[in-house]
């Protein structure tokens, strides 16, 4: 029965981190129409940094990497995120200024492939292909936790983030910001022209999803202990992208809904399946299958996802009306809630 509940609570785990990685990636694609194919780099770099600076000095033991402050949790966490954030700033600062599109997304994922190399390759970096592993777990020793034990702790500590960082996107997306993120996605020329500082806010957009991203993947090597760069092929990067379009794009709701589906139960749960008699391996590709039909039958039959985003409405003020000569005349004070889209929103929204 242990094992049993082993098993439940490290899906329980996935569950909650692929939220918080759908979220980034959704308000950087999803809200701003960011088409971000290195966004895996960045969940590796919050997973580096989390491992490096919770690890003691590297100098004596069999690994090499940088930093090795041994800080405790949740600081080493939050480092994991911020390190996410400043490489955002480069990223952002080198492409987001020029290209767009299709060009971003192909420079993006060279980035990612750059990236993926040098950390590969530099051992003195992160361990090289080796990576990072013994990463502390966070708070075993505090609470005298069994491995079995702390798989059900962190699990519950992982639900408690995703549902803090839940409530924060949730507040970034109804407000004029978010109205923003969605006028520029639709149409940045419109939002342009409406005064709105476009790389501004894909820069914000971005450091937004990266802290997200670098949060998520120090939590997986936290909760695993160990982190190499088998574990971010830029693959990966389409996974995430799997879980928020399967889930319903722009709704942070679906995104709940797809990681359950995508990443919980269609690739981690066949993981702790037993292999098919004299065919090891075939459920891995049978799972790639079935993601990639999903896919395909959501975006052809059902584009908006699961759970679609949801229609935003604003009131606005009835304070003056047309007459037939097309004068304005007064009118008594209501208001009119209507449906718009999001480049019709950003202008109403600031004014509130």
């Amino acid at each position: 029965m242990a094992q049993f509940w082993f098993y439940v609570f490290t899906l329980v785990f996935f569950l909650f981190d692929y939220f918080i990685l759908a979220m980034g990636l959704n308000i950087q694609y999803g809200e701003t129409g960011i088409l971000n194919f290195a966004y895996i780099g960045f969940v590796a770099i919050g997973a580096y940094v989390t491992g490096a600076v919770s690890l003691p000095n590297s100098v004596g033991t069999a690994q090499q990497y940088i930093f090795g402050f041994n800080l405790p949790f949740p600081f080493s966490l939050l480092a994991g995120g911020v390190a996410s954030m400043l490489l955002a700033v480069v990223v952002a600062a080198i492409t987001l200024r020029r290209l767009r599109t299709d060009y971003l997304a192909m420079v993006l994922i060279s980035l990612s492939l750059v990236l993926y190399d040098v950390i590969n390759n530099y051992v003195r970096l992160f361990n090289g292909a080796d990576g990072l592993y013994n990463v502390p777990e966070p708070m075993a020793g505090i609470f005298h936790l069994t491995s079995n034990a702390f798989v059900v702790f962190f699990a519950c500590v992982t639900g408690v983030i995703s549902l803090i960082m839940w409530a924060g996107m949730s507040r970034i997306t109804r407000s004029p910001l978010g109205r923003t993120f969605r006028a520029i996605r639709d149409d940045p020329d419109v939002a342009s022209a409406l005064g709105k500082g476009v790389f501004r806010y894909q820069l914000t957009s971005m450091l937004i999803g990266s802290f997200y991203a670098g949060i998520g993947g120090g939590l997986i090597i936290q909760f695993g202990g160990s982190f190499n760069p088998s574990a971010w092929l830029p693959g990966e990067t389409f996974v995430v992208f799997a879980v928020i379009i399967v889930g319903g794009v722009g709704n942070n709701v679906g995104l709940l809904m797809g990681a359950l589906l995508v990443e919980t139960l269609l690739i981690h749960l066949p993981a702790f399946l037993p292999d098919i008699p004299g065919h090891p391996g075939l459920i891995e590709y049978i799972d790639a299958m079935v993601i990639g039909i999903m896919l395909m039958v959501m975006l052809w039959f059902r584009p908006q996802g699961i759970i679609p985003e949801r229609v935003r409405r604003f009131s606005l003020p009835a304070s003056e009306l047309s007459n037939r000569d097309g004068h304005s005349v007064a009118a008594p004070a209501e208001t009119v809630t209507v449906a718009a889209p999001a480049a019709n929103e950003i202008h109403e929204g600031d004014r509130a």
